[in-house]
């Protein structure tokens, strides 16, 4: 790097960088720390152009891995880093671009090392390397023993402390994105971590007094989803002759970094616009996606989940109990506006799941809410959606519906909310629909997506669950969603069929020649009886409390009697028969009766002539 590094291609030969990583120690006080952070080239935004930066700086990486024992300079880079930390605020409010600039390179190159030595060795060997001096080989001091936790607790300070402005916003993106690299580690080992030095410096430590702080601010950087400096918002003015410092603000140097870091490329393919619109609202919220669901030490909870298990809305004025530490308050309206907004990205929806199932005020807030449809809508787009979602995204969105189903006042208050020309539906044209009926509808569809294509008996499970947890208080369904819970139990029908004459068939077979294993069609036949019996569960809980609000399917059970003929004998369904029977044998003499009573009417076809 350094001034005259305009491209990555031209790293491996830079004088500058072959100089940190090689045999000759550098003081921190150099002048050589200034020309090495005075670097521009073309920031990378993707993964293969991160891809081409790991490429063009292993070696250099590498060098220093095998020199850094008798240099330091590892331990002089970061030296240098933390001392122009601490200007770092007063260089904001009076607008030193250079300084901030060169703070910036300085982490950057850090974060770079970071992650090829957290790749290439353990913890303890990453820890010796954040301790060498260049006295000698191997030597090192007591005061620069704790240097690795100095630069945590830095990075948190700078998170948590330096405003945002238009010069510091890639250097808070890089501060995020280094503290996911140090969380990393766990990414290189089969078993769960739980003595890592991280954990010990985030749970214990100096760093352990930001906790409620730092989740509060990560929260706040993903509800105000604040956009990079627009292009053209240079630090200086760019060199004709392409060098010097060519360094923009807007270059999004991190801006692409946590493909790499941490998914990968496995979230969401609709997720890359939200990613690049607002670079530290996602790095942000994935940072702290990370921290919640680090593993709890062996004498110390974690306390990041504690924080946002416990965290109270801005409007309550009640007193957190003194039991709970790492408690703070923020504005629950602005955190649910965002959540409603960010449902794209399958990071959003594991932050509004972890929410919902850990925190109990969020909770309570979310269903107290009138406006409900703002969050459902989406999480029923992601299910609508299922082929073009990943697997984790499907199941995170289900998993939220069957948290809010469980609740009576969501399930009474989904009825009441009318929706109008659902456009992502394509299906049929809905001028006009329940919000509850559309869930059902979605749900429906997500099962027989899953019976066609991926089969997944844990999917089928959650989805029936959540028709379950709602058929007690089904309200006025539309006529449309009442015809799709008698069609898929049709569906179910016809493959318990289809199972049960390939059973016979088989076992026919067998009879002639017994050295054929024959497939396992008892287990199919029990798995399918088994969905069979959730679906009239379903119907029969529906019929049982709320018969006299659904007369459409009412209506359509009568239109399609026939279909249930073949269970009515069916020993594992007897039972739950007679009592979907019942109501709907009444509503069927209740039909004839009023045919009866209409000149003209034909005897015996009543309402369900419509069907």
């Amino acid at each position: 790097m350094g001034s005259n590094s305009s491209r990555i291609g031209d790293l491996p030969k830079n004088e500058y960088l072959k100089k940190l990583s090689g045999t000759e120690s550098v003081s921190e006080n150099d002048p050589f720390w200034n020309q090495l952070l005075s670097f521009s080239f073309p920031a990378p935004t993707s993964s293969t152009e991160l891809k081409l930066l790991e490429e063009a700086t292993i070696s250099v990486c590498r060098s220093l891995v095998e020199n850094n024992p008798r240099t330091g300079n590892l331990g002089a880079l970061i030296k240098v880093f933390l001392s122009r930390t601490k200007e770092l605020k007063l260089s904001a409010e009076c607008q030193n671009h250079i300084f901030i600039w060169q703070t910036h390179n300085a982490l950057f190159i850090i974060c770079c090392l970071l992650k090829v030595f957290i790749c290439e060795m353990s913890e303890e060997e990453l820890q010796l390397h954040f301790t060498y001096e260049e006295k000698s080989p191997g030597s090192y001091s007591s005061d620069s023993e704790d240097l690795l936790e100095e630069l945590l607790c830095c990075l948190m300070q700078l998170i948590t402390d330096i405003p945002l402005l238009d010069i510091t916003y890639e250097i808070s993106v890089e501060a995020v994105s280094t503290m996911v690299v140090f969380l990393s580690c766990q990414l290189f080992h089969k078993e769960v971590l739980r003595q890592s030095i991280s954990h010990k410096y985030l749970m214990r430590g100096r760093c352990l007094p930001y906790t409620s702080k730092l989740v509060k601010t990560l929260l706040y950087n993903f509800i105000r989803q604040e956009k990079p400096p627009p292009p053209g918002t240079h630090v200086l003015p760019q060199q004709s002759d392409g060098g010097g410092l060519l360094y923009g603000l807007a270059s999004g140097v991190a801006t692409g970094l946590w493909t790499v870091f941490t998914l990968g490329g496995v979230g969401s393919k609709v997720a890359a616009a939200s990613e690049l619109s607002s670079p530290l609202a996602n790095q942000s919220l994935l940072l702290l996606l990370v921290l919640a669901n680090l593993t709890d030490a062996a004498d110390a909870p974690n306390p990041y989940r504690q924080a946002i298990m416990s965290f109270k809305n801005t409007q309550d004025s009640s007193p957190f109990p003194s039991s709970i530490p790492h408690a703070f308050q923020i504005n629950f309206n602005s955190l649910y506006m965002a959540l409603c907004e960010q449902q794209t990205s399958d990071q959003a929806t594991l932050l509004l799941y972890t929410l919902l199932h850990q925190n109990s005020n969020i909770r309570t807030y979310m269903l107290a809410r009138t406006d409900m449809e703002n969050l459902v809508l989406p999480i029923l787009e992601i299910l609508y959606h299922v082929e073009e979602r990943n697997s984790h995204h499907v199941y995170m969105a289900l998993i939220i519906l069957l948290i809010l189903t469980e609740d009576d006042g969501f399930n009474r208050s989904i009825h009441e909310v009318m929706l109008k020309n659902i456009t992502w539906y394509s299906e049929r044209v809905l001028t006009e629909i329940s919000l509850g009926s559309l869930l059902i509808l979605v749900v429906i569809r997500t099962i027989q997506y899953n019976m066609t294509r991926t089969r997944d008996k844990y999917l089928h499970t959650n989805c029936l669950a959540a028709l379950a947890n709602m058929s007690a208080q089904f309200r006025s369904l539309h006529q449309y969603a009442a015809q799709r819970i008698v069609s898929l139990f049709s569906l179910l029908s016809k493959k318990h069929n289809k199972v049960l004459e390939q059973a016979t068939q088989s076992l026919r077979g067998s009879l002639s020649s017994s050295d054929v294993p024959l497939p396992d069609y008892a287990q199919d036949l029990n798995v399918i009886e088994e969905v069979i019996r959730m679906m009239l569960e379903i119907i029969n809980s529906c019929l049982t409390n709320s018969l006299h609000h659904n007369p459409n399917l009412v209506y359509a059970l009568l239109y399609k009697r026939d279909l249930f003929e073949q269970f009515r004998t069916h020993p594992s369904f007897q039972d739950i028969m007679q009592n979907i029977d019942l109501p709907c044998h009444g509503m069927s003499k209740g039909l004839e009766a009023m045919s009866h009573s209409v000149p003209g009417h034909p005897r015996g076809t009543g309402h369900s002539a419509e069907f």
